[in-house]
């Protein structure tokens, strides 16, 4: 295929994935835009609701604090417990269950006193709602495969836009904006700058947001491209009249398997084949959720261990690089700063394009097409 070809293709791609897809783009750029400080933010409304946590004696250990909060609960039979946060600021601890509606809730507890601070249905909150948009359209597991291949739509894209860009021919107009220019040349010269800017971040979140949506088709075809082992999920095996491990015990196996850091989430079992699954961030670790040990819920064998400060598979490696890839976190403040930009890009560049398709097709002037029909 020659270049002209290519390009007329490129061209073609470019503009009717554009028009099918920009409305579905737009929404879920703005509400990426909105996640990108969500871990600062949320912690920080949630520091105006409770206070300041003063410590009053020893911390109470998470095992204590669970009962607590299930003894609150112990009239519905329908809640399943399924995670506990050791929260840093403000100074809280996160129990959080599902009920029998599937909507999760978070109870905030103080960690000296077991008093429950703070509850939250997560599904029905600001935050909650947005990232249900962002991720799945508020449709469920229909949206997800929507907002999935609308991503994959978004990586072709901006492939095929790469491709057309004028830099290739000359590299600082592709950079430059006519603004005492006709609305023509005005609105094409934003759509190519915006795009060039943006595209290398929109392709890294469109692909690792396609591949999170279609997860389970995916992760074994990243472990086969890259000749890695699929890690095997582990199980509990379920032994009649045994029953689950305190989490105290739990937690000193986890310890003594992967020793050092703090444990930043626990992952309750909830079904009878289901494990403990303690997560930690070792010293030099940046990511709070890469390090893990999964433990037998009835024996506490430790049935998994990752240590990710240590070389990891690349399969492994890959799937863990989509984390700083789709929330902009590789480059520190600057990068997430850029990414909330990067989010609104979809924006203005559906907008300059169906201006772009809409000037395409206008009629031509009569002295335009006289020249046009001379010029055949």
């Amino acid at each position: 295929m020659n270049a002209k070809k290519l390009r007329n293709l490129a061209f073609s791609l470019h503009r009717w994935l554009g028009l099918t897809v920009g409305i579905i783009a737009i929404v879920i750029g703005i509400t990426g835009s909105i996640l990108v400080f969500y871990q600062e933010i949320d912690p920080w409304l949630l520091s105006q609701r409770v206070g300041q946590i003063e410590p009053t004696g020893d911390r109470l250990s998470l095992e204590v604090i669970l009962d607590k909060v299930q003894a609150n609960y112990q009239e519905r039979q329908d809640l399943k417990f399924d995670s506990i946060s050791p929260l840093e600021k403000p100074d809280l601890v996160q129990v959080s269950f599902i009920d029998s509606k599937e909507l999760s809730t978070e109870v905030d507890v103080s960690p000296y006193t077991g008093e429950v601070l703070n509850t939250r249905v997560w599904d029905t909150s600001f935050f909650g709602r947005v990232f249900q948009l962002h991720y799945a359209l508020l449709a469920g597991n229909v949206g997800t495969a929507i907002a999935g291949i609308a991503a994959l739509f978004m990586f072709i894209l901006s492939l095929t836009g790469l491709v057309l860009w004028s830099g290739w021919r000359n590299f600082m107009a592709g950079f430059k904006i006519k603004w005492n220019a006709r609305l023509k040349r005005k609105n094409y010269d934003i759509h190519q700058v915006a795009g060039i800017i943006s595209v290398v971040f929109l392709a890294m979140i469109a692909l690792t947001g396609f591949f999170w949506n279609f997860h389970d088709q995916t992760e074994p075809l990243i472990y086969a491209a890259t000749f890695s082992p699929k890690p095997v999920e582990p199980v509990s095996q379920v032994v009649p009249g045994t029953t689950t491990m305190n989490l105290e015990e739990i937690l000193q196996r986890a310890q003594t398997a992967l020793p050092g850091g703090k444990i930043t989430y626990i992952g309750l079992p909830t079904e009878p084949t289901e494990v403990f699954h303690i997560y930690k961030q070792l010293p030099g670790q940046k990511d709070k959720y890469t390090s893990e040990v999964a433990l037998d819920r009835y024996t506490g064998k430790v049935l998994k261990t990752v240590n990710a400060t240590q070389a990891l598979p690349l399969g492994d490696r890959v799937l863990n690089a989509f984390v700083p890839m789709h929330y902009g976190t590789f480059g520190g403040l600057p990068t997430r700063i850029l990414y909330i930009f990067v989010g609104l890009s979809p924006t203005i560049l559906f907008i300059t394009g169906l201006v772009m398709y809409r000037l395409r097709r206008r009629p031509q002037p009569v002295a335009e097409a006289k020249k046009a029909l001379v010029e055949r």
